[in-house]
């Protein structure tokens, strides 16, 4: 078929996605997929948000609201926006006493835990046997029974009348029963055992970097069985290490049973005198102030916790990847 020689020739048309030069193409249009998947997550979080805002963050509005008040007699109180109370609770040396009293239960509760926790942890972190899952739930066991039957069953363990002091009286090691009880000492034993659980769950949770394959590789390089768990299981395992040390030194920090039951009275901590200013001597603005206190002294614990992690990512992915 021959083509007329006066024919004009179509041109081709240009696609719809085709840019013109010299003109700015008009943006695409959102997706309304991405607007209905926003909506359907604030949905979602709203119930969770509005729970914290009632059960937390108002609470603690009042709290530090209260901590500006003044105490009158009679367990009156002063509503007004003054820092007499904060200045009156940090200018007695028995609050400090306190303070310093719950820094070191917390330290020493941390320190024990972690030192009887973490064998059993690494043991169930490396075990192959078929009865991994059972030694894990024996582990956490414990977390099934009140701490305050726990708390009632060391004091009758610890008591001057109770079984370790009846056993080492019956075999002759000592003459007269062993002060383990109403003291500093029997609140650490117990708290430690109390805690045991959570430390042994955050650190079997924070051993993901143990590689049995770099145990056998550094030993297949000559390295004693001591100098690969210097320099390869401890550095691994620090991770999970640092998270129980924070969950039980927070723990510690917050508990009221055992330091009140084992203590008898003698050990006094910032839970135990927050609760004898408001329930007991009625005076809620200087309760309001140690529960203040308390929190600073959270801030400060993750702040630590923070650093301490930093450090550790520093050190094994360098710092650059660390910071980001």
């Amino acid at each position: 078929m021959t083509a007329d020689p006066g024919a004009v020739p179509e041109k081709p048309s240009v696609p719809a996605t085709t840019s013109v030069p010299g003109k700015t193409p008009a943006p695409a249009q959102a997706s309304p997929r991405r607007g209905g998947t926003a909506r359907l997550a604030l949905a979602l979080l709203l119930p969770g948000l509005l729970a914290l805002l009632l059960t937390y963050a108002l609470p603690l509005v009042w709290v530090v609201r209260m901590s500006f008040n003044e105490s009158m007699d009679g367990g009156l109180i002063r509503q007004t926006f003054s820092l007499a109370t904060f200045g009156d609770v940090l200018s007695s040396p028995h609050y400090w006493n306190v303070i310093g009293q719950t820094v070191e239960l917390g330290v020493l509760v941390t320190v024990f835990t972690l030192l009887v926790s973490y064998p059993v942890a690494l043991f169930l972190a490396r075990t192959t046997s078929r009865w991994r899952s059972l030694l894990v739930a024996l582990a956490i066991a414990p977390l099934l029974i009140s701490s305050v039957a726990r708390t009632f069953g060391w004091m009758a363990i610890l008591g001057s009348q109770g079984v370790v002091n009846k056993t080492l009286t019956g075999i002759g090691l000592i003459d007269s029963p062993l002060h383990l009880a109403n003291n500093l000492t029997g609140v650490v034993i117990a708290s430690t055992e109390i805690y045991m659980p959570f430390a042994i769950l955050a650190m079997i949770s924070g051993f993901g970097r143990l590689d049995p394959a770099l145990e056998h590789a550094a030993a297949s390089l000559g390295a004693p069985r001591r100098t690969v768990f210097r320099r390869v299981v401890l550095p691994l395992t620090l991770p999970g290490v640092l998270t129980a040390a924070l969950l039980v030194f927070v723990l510690s920090l917050s508990g009221y049973v055992t330091p009140r039951l084992i203590g008898g009275g003698r050990v006094f901590v910032l839970a135990t005198e927050i609760y004898d200013e408001a329930i007991t001597s009625l005076d809620w603005p200087v309760a309001a102030v140690l529960s203040m206190l308390l929190l600073a002294v959270f801030g400060v614990v993750i702040a630590v916790y923070l650093w301490a992690q930093r450090a550790l990512e520093a050190r094994f992915t360098g710092p650059r990847e660390a910071r980001s």
